[in-house]
């Protein structure tokens, strides 16, 4: 692997708080960590490294970076939801879905470039029953594959989360949701609802492709039923992004979304499994700050 050079700061005043997870990724935090404070020591930039012991505040730094995957950088806003300092987001996790939305495919040492280069833009985050969220929220089928992964202990990642897919995806029925945004209300039985800021899920699965982090909108994709027969056929759409023409899907946007169930539903908030009967989703425009 090629690695671009990181340029001499002259501006050294910088102080890095690193916020490592260094359970995520099955080793691979602890790997970007080193990584990350190779680099910092070769071009003169302090930085504090945190694991569980969080201070208070990060008033004192000019940037917090995140080593982790999504249910890192949902655990940080979770507990510091109202911080202004700019975030970096590093990936150490198995899935990484927001993290790809802001650096794509980039290797560490380039969007480390990019981080320590750019100037902090304002992102959307989302409310869900209290729990804020950066990425998304998945209710129905997905959320039972959140939970079925749950007791998975040696796979892990997009493998993971697609095996379990075709494990349940014959056997799981529609569910019957009362929907009601800011625009409308309806009911409808559906295979699942994702109420989207980024765009990825699962590790890769590109499940609303033209979600924008910073549109002061939240993209909602209703899958409504399938045959049993036609989900496999279906699969390989969804993950690819290809599936949002479909008559089985329904796109629509919103500031407020309300989901209700006569059953408690299983879902997920930035991969971290939630379950409820009545799920209350909010945009928070530009609510955070991030570096990409």
């Amino acid at each position: 692997m090629k690695l671009l050079p990181l340029h001499n700061h002259q501006d050294n005043d910088k102080i890095i708080a690193i916020v490592c997870n260094k359970r995520a990724g099955k080793g691979n935090a602890i790997a970007v960590l080193a990584h990350l404070q190779e680099k910092l020591l070769q071009i003169n930039i302090s930085h504090s490294v945190f694991d569980n012991d969080l201070p208070e505040n990060f008033d004192r730094f000019s940037a917090v970076w995140l080593v982790g995957g999504d249910g890192t950088v949902n655990f940080f806003i979770n507990r510091f939801p109202h911080t202004r300092i700019p975030i970096a987001l590093f990936k150490g996790g198995t899935g990484n879905d927001f993290a790809w939305k802001l650096y794509a495919d980039k290797t560490i040492d380039e969007y480390l470039e990019i981080v320590l280069h750019t100037s902090a833009k304002k992102v959307d985050g989302g409310i869900c029953n209290g729990r804020y969220f950066i990425n998304g929220v998945g209710i129905g089928f997905d959320g039972e594959v959140v939970k079925a992964m749950g007791a998975n202990r040696i796979l892990s990642g997009h493998i993971a989360y697609l095996l379990t897919v075709l494990k349940k995806i014959f056997f799981y029925r529609e569910k019957e949701m009362i929907i009601q945004t800011d625009k409308r209300s309806w009911n409808e039985k559906l295979f699942m609802l994702t109420v989207a800021n980024g765009c990825r899920y699962g590790g890769g699965f590109l499940v609303a492709p033209q979600a924008n982090i910073n549109d002061g909108e939240l993209d909602i994709v209703l899958i409504k039923k399938i045959s049993r027969l036609l989900r496999l056929f279906y699969l390989p759409k969804v993950e690819k992004g290809k599936h949002t023409h479909l008559s089985i899907v329904e796109i629509d946007r919103a500031k407020r979304i309300e989901i209700r169930s006569p059953e408690i539903l299983y879902g997920h908030l930035d991969g971290e499994l939630m379950q409820a009967d009545e799920f209350m989703i909010e945009i928070l425009p530009q609510k955070f700050l991030f570096l990409y």
